[in-house]
């Protein structure tokens, strides 16, 4: 952002806070009765949730909430310049780990000052409660143990398909294909593009397969599925990079053979897909899915409440198919956070309110809204005999529907996990460009490849000023 430099907040966040005062017995719940803060996400689902109905909140702490919800770049500006200013407008603090946990964890407070002080209600079921690849990817950056922010949402790409279609025509494909058809982690990228164009010639459906390729950033999600599951990486130690973060993560790895062979792929794959494919991102190609015109896609696991309701019983989901070395399914998850520049009552209320907004129970509420929704980041919601029923239609909570399909992809050797780095935005969009030119004719995937590293190294080179 113009006017706000890394020097800048690290010397801003570096100041002075009052201390929050200490509990004099009583509710915890109650500490902080009469405080009033501010909170700032992305337009979320559970966020819309939480803000329909926060009620509860308010009569469990007396807090008064008032949330600010926009889209993600105009949030990241507006983060960034509060946080440079040394005040803090906005007490608690979506982190997507990308475009604000990595660049401005300094501007963060490490939440084990709450976690750990026994004045406080306790966090039930403990960090250990969280899914650990989304505490480590949405919550930390680097190695010194802090916590930045409790998971909050987890969105993750896995394939959706027309069960129903499947089912219709499962003899014949595989009598046709030389192999089992049916979705799953055990499917080959190169299966599920002959199962694309053996669907192109049926009459139930116009396409087989649907991408979210336009130039966006919702083509780079669309890639990385396939690039790592070909066995190739952003950088050296791709894993741990996406799980710790690093201001400094080497040189780019697009230019080996495993990329550019995951993209000769793709593009292939985007060529016999529908051609809308080349102008939809998520939300077109989980309209395509709903309108009939496409018979399975990899997308985002949270359109399954809308799938529901225009395809009742009628897709389902599994883990994308594997390549040359793994299956791999990309994971959007952010955290929420608290600004190390707030201060005395209002930073103790900012705890309450995250504590409370990532419990087990105001997840579940979540679940069962009907203006907002998202997906459990706790694994103990999962074990609840209502979270467990709900996997299986006739299902109350849709999106568990998925649970199945995301809690493998959620396992280590599957969870797709982008560079965490100050600079992914922009490392980020070169990649889509080059994608994009080569998707449309105007380079061979070598060349994008090459383009895009040549460019993400000059990116990395230069360093991070917000």
């Amino acid at each position: 952002m113009a006017g706000v430099t890394a020097g800048t907040l690290l010397s801003s966040c570096a100041a002075p806070r009052t201390p929050v005062p200490a509990a004099t017995g009583g509710d915890p719940w109650r500490r902080f009765a009469g405080a009033e803060i501010n909170v700032i996400s992305e337009n979320t689902a559970p966020t819309a949730a939480i803000a329909a109905d926060l009620a509860p909140f308010t009569q469990l702490t007396g807090v008064k909430v008032n949330i600010v919800s926009l889209e993600l770049q105009a949030l990241v500006q507006r983060v960034a310049l509060d946080m440079a200013g040394g005040q803090a407008q906005y007490d608690v603090i979506y982190a997507d780990p990308y475009q604000v946990l990595a660049p401005y964890h300094d501007g963060l407070a490490d939440l084990r000052e709450f976690i750990d002080d026994r004045t406080y209600p306790p966090l039930e079921g403990g960090l250990g409660d969280f899914v650990p690849t989304q505490l480590a990817a949405a919550g930390s950056f680097g190695d010194g143990g802090q916590v930045y922010a409790l998971p909050y949402d987890a969105p993750t790409m896995v394939w959706q398909y027309r069960a129903d279609l499947f089912a219709k025509y499962r003899s014949r494909m595989e009598a046709e294909l030389g192999f089992d058809p049916t979705p799953g982690p055990e499917r080959t990228w190169e299966e599920y593009r002959k199962i694309a164009e053996w669907f192109n010639g049926v009459d139930d459906v116009p396409y087989g397969t649907g991408h979210q390729a336009k130039q966006h950033d919702s083509l780079m999600c669309d890639f990385s599925n396939v690039l790592w599951s070909y066995g190739g990486d952003y950088f050296e130690n791709g894993q741990e990079l996406g799980l710790k973060g690093s201001t400094t993560p080497g040189r780019c790895l697009l230019r080996e053979p495993a990329a550019v062979e995951a993209a000769e792929f793709y593009r292939s794959l985007v060529s016999i897909a529908h051609p809308g494919s080349l102008g939809w991102d998520w939300d077109g190609v989980g309209t395509a899915l709903r309108a009939g015109q496409i018979a399975m896609a990899p997308n985002w696991h949270e359109y399954a409440a809308s799938n529901e309701s225009v395809l009742p019983g009628k897709v389902e989901y599994a883990p994308l198919p594997r390549g040359p070395h793994r299956s791999a399914n990309i994971y959007g998850g952010t955290g929420i956070g608290i600004s190390a520049n707030s201060s005395g009552a209002r930073r103790g209320a900012a705890w309450l309110f995250v504590n409370w907004a990532t419990s087990p129970g105001t997840q579940l509420s979540n679940l069962k809204s009907k203006v907002g929704g998202g997906t459990p980041t706790r694994n103990s919601l999962y074990e609840l005999p209502e979270a467990k029923a709900a996997m299986h239609r006739p299902s109350a909570l849709p999106n568990m529907l998925t649970a199945t399909a995301v809690g493998a992809a959620w396992e280590a050797e599957r969870i797709g996990l982008r560079p965490k780095i100050p600079m992914w935005n922009e490392c980020d969009t070169a990649l889509f460009t080059e994608l994009s030119r080569m998707l449309a004719g105007q380079q061979t995937a070598k060349d994008a490849m090459n383009r895009a590293a040549d460019r993400i190294d000059r990116i990395v080179a230069r360093g991070w000023a917000a």
